[in-house]
C-alpha cells in the first residue's frame, strides 16, 4: 500500500511539475528568444510562465516597475490579501517613489536575507530584466535572469510573459529540488497575476 501510494505520488508530481514548467505560456512563446536570454545562455532551468491583461503595455508597465520587496510589494488578488497582513499586502496604487528603475539599480528580492537582483534590461513598456548571482556554501554562484516582457494584443489588451533562467542548482540537488523550485514559483506567480489582473482594470 506504501508503495503504491509513493508510486502515485510520484506520478502526480511529474504532472505538477510539467503543467507548472508550462503554465499559461503557449509553444511558441516557449521557443521565443526573449530579452536577457544571453545573460544565462547555459541555464539548467528555464521556467515560462504567461498570462493576458486587460489594459494595454503602457497601462501595465508602472506596476511592473515598481514590483518587489520593500517596493510595491507582491501582487495578490484580495480574496486571498485578506489572510495577509495588511502591511505587507501588495499596494494598489501606481506610487511615483517607485516609477524611477534605472539600468544598474539594486533591488532586494525575496531568495534570502542578503538576495538581490539588479536591473540588466529597461526597454518601457515592453521589456524589463533583472539578473542576480547567488554565492553557495559549495560549488560555483548560481546565475539568474528573470524577464518580464509585455505584447500588445487586439482589443486593449497585454500579453504579459515571465522567464526566469536558472544556471547551476548544484550537482548534490536531486530533480525534486528543482521540481520543488518549479512548484513554488507556479504558486507564487499564478496569484500575482490574478492581482496584477485586479490592478491594472
Amino acid at each position: 500500500m506504501r508503495f503504491t501510494l509513493v508510486v502515485l505520488a510520484a506520478g502526480l508530481g511529474v504532472v505538477a511539475v510539467r503543467a507548472a514548467r508550462r503554465s499559461g505560456p503557449t509553444q511558441d512563446e516557449i521557443r521565443a528568444a526573449l530579452p536577457g536570454d544571453d545573460i544565462v545562455p547555459a541555464a539548467r532551468v528555464v521556467m515560462d510562465r504567461a498570462t493576458t491583461l486587460p489594459a494595454p503595455p503602457e497601462a501595465v508597465w508602472p506596476w511592473l516597475v515598481q514590483l518587489g520587496k520593500r517596493r510595491a510589494g507582491w501582487y495578490l488578488p484580495a480574496w486571498l490579501e485578506t489572510v495577509v497582513p495588511e502591511a505587507r499586502r501588495g499596494i494598489r496604487t501606481i506610487d511615483p517613489r517607485w516609477q524611477g528603475l534605472a539600468v544598474g539599480d539594486v533591488i532586494p528580492d525575496w531568495g534570502g536575507a542578503g538576495a538581490t537582483f539588479d536591473v540588466a534590461v529597461l526597454d518601457p513598456p515592453r521589456a524589463l530584466v533583472y539578473r542576480s548571482t547567488r554565492t553557495r556554501k559549495q560549488g560555483e554562484p548560481m546565475e539568474l535572469s528573470w524577464a518580464l516582457v509585455l505584447t500588445a494584443r487586439h482589443g486593449g489588451e497585454s500579453r504579459l510573459h515571465l522567464r526566469l533562467r536558472v544556471s547551476e542548482l548544484g550537482r548534490r540537488a536531486p530533480a525534486l529540488v528543482t521540481a520543488f523550485g518549479e512548484l513554488m514559483d507556479e504558486a507564487t506567480v499564478r496569484p500575482m497575476f490574478a492581482g496584477l489582473r485586479e490592478r491594472v482594470r
